[in-house]
């Protein structure tokens, strides 16, 4: 009986381990046959190398139908730039520029990634890729002193644009030191085709002195902690995406743009002066919004907006919270040539002077001044009467109707130590704006006047005619033709803050 049992005991205990081993084989079979979602397989071919481009261009789009792995070098290098006109900063970048250079892949790909950190560089960098799945996204296998090279390896596993940034101690002035990107992981499928693609990100700067105080500005700390930017950019630079730099495009053609937001701080209100955003891809994702005026983009975070330019002109791009573009820097161009359209939009088809309530019972003298400029009979009374009527409607919100401006705010044209110093410069005031420090009856001004272009010339001369001769002003006349003479010539270079 002994026996019998221990044969029983053997055949029971070798059944378990036949059962056993066929279970483990089938969890490792179904583990091996079970793929991760965006894991299309083992890399294919040949190894590619990443074309990496500065801003705002972007790589060509991928066209492959298979995973590939591909090589992405990525340096980081210290180095002193423009930030405005005049005003240079101590940017660190990955690849030289602000943002960094921008990566496209497809998903699926096997990235290697290798972080090259200058010799000449003074502080050890990491990066963060948020495209990346695994600790710090990559920031914990990339630390990198200067004169080193790390790298790391990572399945791009989810389509969608991405921010990359520096995550170093302290992250936040890394950041705000211009170390942020973009990457793209693009679907299998790829991007629908579009006639331009363009890389444009936005960051807040932090630096000792006011904004466009000039020379080398070093980096704030206090500043950044209190959310207080000098500055507001697209791509690094004041300017940097206007002028000879801005974007183009051509009627008809559609543009997508893959908008950034490196912070470290603010969330950007991203709007096109003129356009409407036929598609938004909000917060780098796969969801699209139609009809889009203004999309918000967090810091860290990223969208890819879409639309066709549909008539010729300058669209304006800008953070729509909107002293930061026009006080800041946050503002670039998209310069969009071709026929115009007449039915889309017409362009300013009347200029007329309106005054509202308050100064209709004046508007026969605005009548009877052009009238007797017309005839050649015009006299500084027919002036004064007309600079009083256009005066009212357009001047005193800001300077008051009696002429005493604002303390401290709107500088006074009564009795003024400025204007009676030299009274022809206030054409150039008028037409062109006033940016800058003034002092006028010995107080400092530094407020903004906004060029009044919707004036025509007789009603420039008119207005200031009519302060010439009010409150305790020195008296004289301005005509059309010295109005026409100085709308003619350059804007002067800056305020004159003397008298």
């Amino acid at each position: 009986m002994s026996r019998l049992h221990t044969v029983r005991s053997l055949m029971r205990a070798g059944l378990i381990s036949v059962v056993l081993g066929a279970l483990l084989a089938g969890t490792a079979a179904r583990a091996a046959s079970t793929k991760l979602p965006g894991d299309f397989g083992p890399p294919r071919g040949e190894p590619i190398h990443a074309v990496l481009t500065s801003p705002p261009l972007v790589p060509p789009a991928v066209h492959r139908n298979y995973p590939a792995k591909v090589i992405v070098e990525l340096e980081v290098v210290e180095k002193e730039m423009q930030i405005s006109e005049g005003v240079s900063y101590t940017f660190w970048t990955f690849g030289g520029t602000v943002p960094g250079s921008f990566i496209r892949v497809r998903q699926g790909d096997t990235v290697e990634f290798h972080l090259k950190n200058h010799p000449s560089s003074k502080m050890p960098h990491n990066i963060d890729l948020h495209g990346v799945t695994g600790p710090g996204g990559g920031a914990a296998s990339s630390f990198t002193a200067p004169g080193h090279e790390s790298q790391f390896t990572f399945k791009a596993l989810n389509e969608g644009i991405y921010v990359y940034h520096c995550a170093t101690a302290p992250v936040g002035m890394h950041i705000a030191n211009g170390m942020y990107g973009l990457i793209l992981v693009e679907p299998p499928e790829g991007l629908p085709k579009v006639d331009h693609e363009y890389y444009v990100m936005q960051g807040d700067f932090y630096t000792a002195g006011k904004y466009r105080e000039k020379g080398l500005q070093p980096f704030d700390m206090e500043k950044a902690i209190d959310e207080r930017p000098s500055y507001v950019l697209f791509n690094g630079a004041e300017g940097a995406l206007t002028g000879d730099k801005a974007l183009h495009a051509k009627v008809g053609e559609t543009v997508r743009i893959f908008v950034g937001n490196g912070g470290p701080n603010l969330v950007s209100s991203f709007h096109v002066i003129g356009a409407i955003f036929d598609q938004v891809r909000y917060e780098g994702g796969t969801n699209v919004q139609k009809n889009v005026q203004t999309t918000l983009i967090p810091a860290g975070g990223a969208a890819v907006v879409k639309f066709t330019a549909r008539v010729p002109g300058s669209y304006v791009l800008v953070d729509h919270s909107i002293f930061r573009a026009f006080n800041k820097g946050a503002m670039a161009i998209l310069k969009v040539d071709g026929p115009e359209n007449k039915l889309v939009y017409s362009g300013k088809e009347l200029d007329s002077v309106y005054l509202g309530d308050r100064a209709a019972p004046n508007m026969s003298a605005v009548t009877k001044a052009t009238e007797a400029s017309v005839s050649g009979t015009l006299t500084v009374q027919d002036q004064v009467q007309a600079g009083r009527a256009l005066f009212a409607g357009t001047c005193s919100v800001c300077h008051q109707g009696n002429g005493a401006g604002l303390p401290g705010v709107f500088p006074p044209l009564a009795k003024s130590d400025f204007l009676a110093a030299d009274p022809k410069r206030a054409m150039n005031i008028v037409l062109h704006g006033l940016n800058g420090k003034i002092k006028v009856n010995g107080q400092e001004y530094d407020s903004v006047m906004p060029p009044m272009t919707q004036l025509n010339d007789d009603e420039v001369a008119n207005i200031l005619t009519y302060v010439l001769n009010s409150w305790d002003n020195p008296g004289g006349r301005v005509s059309a033709d010295d109005v026409k003479k100085v709308r003619a010539q350059p804007a002067p270079a800056k305020a004159v803050a003397e008298h």
